[in-house]
């Protein structure tokens, strides 16, 4: 039997195997028909107990391109946790029907339960501000194809930086190469984390600068991560509002701007970018969506190929 491998945290992933999904991602897109058939029979199962458009339709689009077929659900209202079924029961049932799970759930931690008591490979897809490994790999492609690599950057992250799972895996699997600078640009209320600063900046000796300024460091980055303020995560809805605004990219922060700076957002964005923006050749945030697809086509190869369920 092979080794059952899931995908919960992007640190799952070696450093060589990142690089092997790259690749196979990048292959995807110059060969397209070679992959066409590659999972005919199989199905993947979206179990999503949390509201998403991007990230299901994305991995439900790799499946049917890699011609497999999909089944499951997109809000919680439509399964049995609507009566109180447990996530372990859930993904025990849902292992009897498909050859894989993508989840994505409210709760920290509730796709790792699901991967303990899986029988195929479960995909994090998303789990509260946790972790978001998937939305990371196509950040990664996107920077990949548009850098040519990952040492050397200095890239700032701006907005909601405490919610923001995004940033905390891309923080995280950024930090494994040479020469990186992080530029941290939040309002006060919204700060990277303490935990993410010590237990993954500090400990790999990654320079990082906190700052409340989007314009004084603009000059200086490589790739711009803009982040949209997540009413979801607020308790309180003044706090909300207050911030919702805070950072706002329109032309004229730009001016200052590299002429290959990458301008990048995991989206959905509400007002954080000026749909000015979109004409400038360095927005690439629509980029990142089909980037998406392709990353979690060849993350689904890679996950049955594990399983010993395709060859």
């Amino acid at each position: 039997m092979s080794e059952l491998r899931h995908l919960i945290d992007v640190s799952d992933l070696t450093v060589n195997e990142i690089e092997e999904l790259i690749a196979t991602a990048n292959d995807i897109i110059a060969n397209p028909g070679k992959y066409a058939e590659k999972c005919h029979g199989k199905k993947l199962a979206t179990l999503f107990f949390e509201p998403s458009t991007r990230t299901r339709l994305s991995f439900e689009a790799a499946m049917y391109e890699l011609g497999g077929n999909v089944l499951g659900f997109s809000e919680a209202q439509s399964s049995s946790a609507a009566k109180g079924e447990s996530v372990a029961d859930t993904a025990k049932v849902v292992s009897c029907y498909a050859d894989i799970i993508a989840m994505r759930h409210p709760k920290e931690g509730a796709p790792l339960v699901a991967a303990q008591n899986s029988t195929v490979p479960v995909i994090n897809a998303g789990d509260g501000g946790h972790f978001h490994p998937t939305q990371t790999l196509a950040d990664l492609l996107t920077i990949a194809r548009e850098k040519g690599g990952f040492e050397n950057l200095t890239v700032g992250f701006c907005g909601d930086l405490k919610f923001g799972r995004t940033v905390h895996s891309l923080i995280s699997a950024l930090s494994r190469y040479k020469g990186l600078r992080v530029i941290l640009i939040s309002p006060e209320e919204l700060k990277l984390p303490s935990y993410v600063k010590n237990d993954i900046l500090k400990k790999a000796g990654v320079e990082y600068i906190q700052t409340t300024d989007l314009e004084e460091y603009m000059p200086e980055l490589d790739i711009l991560y803009m982040t949209r303020v997540q009413k979801e995560r607020f308790f309180n809805e003044e706090d909300y509002l207050r911030l919702k605004d805070s950072y706002i990219l329109t032309p004229d922060r730009l001016v200052n701007a590299k002429a290959d700076l990458s301008v990048m957002h995991p989206l959905p964005r509400v007002n954080e970018i000026s749909v000015e923006i979109d004409k400038d050749p360095r927005a690439c945030y629509f980029k990142q969506v089909l980037n998406g697809k392709y990353i979690r086509m060849a993350l689904i190869l890679k996950l049955l190929q594990s399983a010993g369920t395709i060859g």
